[in-house]
């Protein structure tokens, strides 16, 4: 497939040798033509000279052709009005902005551009090398309130049914892990040695999740 990717900064310039790296065709637009030299020489998409959100760039980078746009430059107003030209415009159906704000990409969410907020992203990455035994963020919703989280639990949960730590943890397990092989937990899953669990929970309560799960259980099993 086509795709246009606005920005040519580190991460648009990865973004775009991984997408030809998969075989797919790559427009980078730019309005500064030095930043093109991070494409290197192996780079063989389009380099388009311009604004990302001006039509006859857009053009000129072929979005009529392009089954996805990312807008990835260092501007959060840019990237996202260059997201909903591609989208309302040129009627791109996948789009994507990143988004430094995290409030900003709650509101451009309900407007129906997906979004990236790296902040959000950086700080739960960091997060896992400072604390590696708290709950591991996978996911988080682009306002910040609900988070997946790869979550370690005391030895003393095992062999009880999951559906009881959700219960005492006020949490939804969304996925177990065992040997190698993901499953959606049921009211009879029982957790077993080696059990990678997966609990989606309410951002601000995570501390408290954790400081729960890794206390034995306080009721005895059902």
């Amino acid at each position: 497939m086509h795709v246009v990717i606005m920005g040519c900064g580190r991460v648009g310039s990865t973004l775009s040798h991984s997408l030809e790296l998969h075989g797919h065709s790559v427009a980078v637009i730019d309005r500064e033509p030095e930043s093109f030299r991070r494409l290197g020489h192996d780079f063989h998409g389009q380099q388009v000279t311009g604004i990302g959100f001006d039509r006859d760039t857009l053009m000129e980078a072929g979005i009529k052709e392009a089954a996805a746009f990312a807008a990835v430059s260092s501007g959060d107003n840019s990237n996202i009005i260059g997201a909903r030209v591609a989208r309302e415009t040129f009627n791109v159906e996948n789009v994507i902005a990143r988004i430094y704000d995290p409030k900003r990409a709650e509101v451009y969410q309900r407007l129906g551009i997906p979004t990236v907020a790296t902040v959000r992203w950086t700080a739960d990455r960091i997060l896992r090398r400072i604390e590696p035994d708290g709950p591991a963020g996978e996911w988080r919703d682009p306002s910040g309130k609900v988070a997946m989280v790869e979550a370690p639990y005391h030895p003393g949960w095992l062999g009880r049914r999951v559906s009881e730590l959700e219960e005492a943890t006020g949490t939804r397990a969304v996925c177990v892990a065992r040997l190698g092989d993901g499953r959606l937990p049921g009211p009879s899953t029982v957790l077993q040695e080696g059990d990678q669990l997966y609990l989606m929970l309410a951002s601000e309560r995570s501390g408290e999740v954790y400081d729960r799960l890794r206390a034995a259980p306080t009721t005895a099993a059902h």
